[in-house]
Protein backbone atom coordinates (compact mmCIF):
# COMPACT_ATOMS: atom_id res chain seq x y z
CA UNK A 1 0.00 0.00 0.00
CA UNK A 2 1.26 3.44 -0.92
CA UNK A 3 -0.20 6.55 0.66
CA UNK A 4 -0.21 10.06 -0.75
CA UNK A 5 -1.27 12.91 1.53
CA UNK A 6 -2.26 16.29 0.19
CA UNK A 7 -4.22 19.41 1.03
CA UNK A 8 -1.97 21.13 3.53
CA UNK A 9 -1.41 24.84 3.54
CA UNK A 10 -1.44 28.01 5.58
CA UNK A 11 -4.55 29.40 7.23
CA UNK A 12 -5.42 31.89 9.91
CA UNK A 13 -6.71 30.84 13.28
CA UNK A 14 -10.34 29.88 13.07
CA UNK A 15 -10.00 28.69 9.50
CA UNK A 16 -10.47 25.30 7.93
CA UNK A 17 -8.52 22.86 5.79
CA UNK A 18 -9.29 19.49 4.31
CA UNK A 19 -6.55 16.93 3.91
CA UNK A 20 -6.75 13.92 1.65
CA UNK A 21 -4.91 10.64 1.75
CA UNK A 22 -5.08 8.57 -1.40
CA UNK A 23 -4.12 4.92 -1.13
CA UNK A 24 -3.00 2.57 -3.83
CA UNK A 25 -3.19 -1.16 -3.54
CA UNK A 26 -5.84 -3.71 -2.97
CA UNK A 27 -8.03 -4.44 0.01
CA UNK A 28 -8.10 -0.80 1.01
CA UNK A 29 -11.49 -1.21 2.62
CA UNK A 30 -10.07 -3.66 5.15
CA UNK A 31 -7.38 -1.28 6.39
CA UNK A 32 -7.56 1.06 9.32
CA UNK A 33 -6.49 4.52 8.20
CA UNK A 34 -5.13 7.05 10.64
CA UNK A 35 -3.90 10.59 10.80
CA UNK A 36 -0.93 11.64 12.90
CA UNK A 37 0.80 14.97 13.21
CA UNK A 38 4.21 16.12 14.29
CA UNK A 39 5.05 19.63 15.37
CA UNK A 40 8.67 20.84 15.47
CA UNK A 41 10.50 19.38 18.45
CA UNK A 42 7.58 17.17 19.45
CA UNK A 43 6.68 13.53 19.15
CA UNK A 44 4.39 12.38 16.39
CA UNK A 45 0.92 12.23 17.89
CA UNK A 46 -2.30 10.49 17.03
CA UNK A 47 -5.02 12.68 15.57
CA UNK A 48 -7.67 10.15 14.63
CA UNK A 49 -8.47 7.00 12.72
CA UNK A 50 -11.22 5.27 10.81
CA UNK A 51 -11.70 1.54 10.47
CA UNK A 52 -12.21 0.16 7.01
CA UNK A 53 -14.74 -2.47 7.90
CA UNK A 54 -17.26 -0.66 10.00
CA UNK A 55 -16.29 2.91 9.46
CA UNK A 56 -15.86 3.57 13.17
CA UNK A 57 -14.00 6.77 13.87
CA UNK A 58 -11.79 7.70 16.79
CA UNK A 59 -10.25 11.05 17.68
CA UNK A 60 -7.67 12.47 19.99
CA UNK A 61 -9.22 14.63 22.69
CA UNK A 62 -7.36 17.66 21.38
CA UNK A 63 -9.22 17.60 18.06
CA UNK A 64 -12.56 16.09 19.02
CA UNK A 65 -15.41 18.28 17.85
CA UNK A 66 -13.19 20.20 15.43
CA UNK A 67 -11.81 17.53 13.11
CA UNK A 68 -13.75 14.96 11.11
CA UNK A 69 -12.38 11.87 9.43
CA UNK A 70 -14.24 10.25 6.58
CA UNK A 71 -13.47 7.70 3.92
CA UNK A 72 -14.46 6.92 0.37
CA UNK A 73 -13.71 3.29 -0.42
CA UNK A 74 -14.59 3.78 -4.09
CA UNK A 75 -11.81 6.35 -4.35
CA UNK A 76 -9.44 4.66 -1.89
CA UNK A 77 -9.23 7.97 -0.11
CA UNK A 78 -9.51 9.13 3.47
CA UNK A 79 -10.16 12.74 4.42
CA UNK A 80 -9.39 14.88 7.43
CA UNK A 81 -11.65 17.90 7.62
CA UNK A 82 -10.20 20.40 10.08
CA UNK A 83 -12.17 23.34 11.40
CA UNK A 84 -11.63 25.97 14.08
CA UNK A 85 -7.92 25.62 13.57
CA UNK A 86 -5.57 27.24 16.06
CA UNK A 87 -1.79 27.74 16.06
CA UNK A 88 -1.35 24.61 18.20
CA UNK A 89 -2.56 22.59 15.22
CA UNK A 90 0.49 23.63 13.22
CA UNK A 91 2.36 20.47 12.27
CA UNK A 92 3.22 18.10 9.49
CA UNK A 93 0.25 15.79 9.08
CA UNK A 94 0.77 12.18 8.09
CA UNK A 95 -1.64 9.52 7.04
CA UNK A 96 -0.94 5.94 8.01
CA UNK A 97 -2.46 2.53 7.50
CA UNK A 98 -2.52 -0.82 9.17
CA UNK A 99 -3.95 -4.03 7.79
CA UNK A 100 -4.96 -5.40 11.19
CA UNK A 101 -8.33 -3.73 11.13
CA UNK A 102 -7.70 -2.37 14.62
CA UNK A 103 -7.16 1.18 15.79
CA UNK A 104 -3.94 2.10 17.53
CA UNK A 105 -3.12 5.46 19.04
CA UNK A 106 0.59 4.87 18.70
CA UNK A 107 2.57 5.05 15.50
CA UNK A 108 4.37 1.79 16.13
CA UNK A 109 1.62 -0.43 14.78
CA UNK A 110 1.07 1.29 11.46
CA UNK A 111 2.84 -0.41 8.57
CA UNK A 112 2.37 2.21 5.90
CA UNK A 113 2.94 5.96 5.91
CA UNK A 114 2.38 8.82 3.57
CA UNK A 115 4.96 11.53 3.03
CA UNK A 116 3.31 14.20 5.19
CA UNK A 117 1.74 17.53 4.39
CA UNK A 118 2.44 20.79 6.20
CA UNK A 119 -0.35 22.65 7.99
CA UNK A 120 0.46 26.09 9.35
CA UNK A 121 -2.02 28.10 11.39
CA UNK A 122 -1.22 31.70 12.13
CA UNK A 123 -2.74 33.76 14.91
Amino acid sequence: VQLQASGGGSVQAGGSLKLSCAASGRAFSSYTMAWFRQAPGKEREFVGAITGSGGRVYYADSVKGRFTISGDNAKNTVYLQMTSLNPEDTAVYYCAATNTGLVYRTRLYYNYWGQGTQVTVSS
